[in-house]
């Protein structure tokens, strides 16, 4: 329980620091949500590099977003993803019905607008673990009612 919430605090004060520190230009720019989103690729590199060294080769996309949804997501944020689903050609939207990097702020609408800031490191990170399983990929966030999301993983290409 105390590991889950300096994960929370660290997160927090990443977000905060990154949009404190920019200049105005880099806010209106994207270049904070580009930031935390590289910070993310990094470590979700490193977490699935340790988590996948004793695993087993995968067989394909599928079993590889499964691993990300069952085992990656339940190690980061204590829990499964609540659903995955697939159009089988390289889109894959993962949905988290209560992500707890969003819990802590509303559930109402008025805190929508910055729900982007609190995703871009957990894209970076799904980004980065899939990059280190070969898989090259873009990885956007939607939230339309606090605190789920969805969180959309276009396939470009396996390496």
């Amino acid at each position: 329980m105390a590991d889950e919430a300096l994960f929370l605090l660290l997160h927090n004060e990443m977000v905060s620091g990154v949009y404190k520190s920019a200049e105005q230009g880099e806010v209106e720019n994207g270049r904070c949500i580009t930031k935390l989103e590289n910070m993310g690729f990094r470590v979700g590199q490193g977490l699935i590099e340790r988590f996948t060294k004793d695993t087993a080769r995968f067989k394909d996309e599928l079993d590889i977003m499964k691993f990300i949804c069952k085992d990656f997501w339940t190690t980061v944020f204590k829990k499964q993803i609540d659903n995955l689903r697939t159009n089988h050609q390289g889109i894959y939207v993962l949905q988290d019905n209560k992500f707890r990097l969003l819990t802590q702020m509303s559930a109402g609408k008025q805190y929508l607008e910055h729900a982007s800031k609190y995703l871009a490191f957990t894209c970076g990170l799904i980004r980065g673990g899939l990059s280190n399983l070969g898989i090259k990929s873009i990885v956007t966030a939607e939230v339309s009612s606090m605190p789920a999301c969805k969180l959309n993983s276009l396939f470009l290409q396996m390496f």
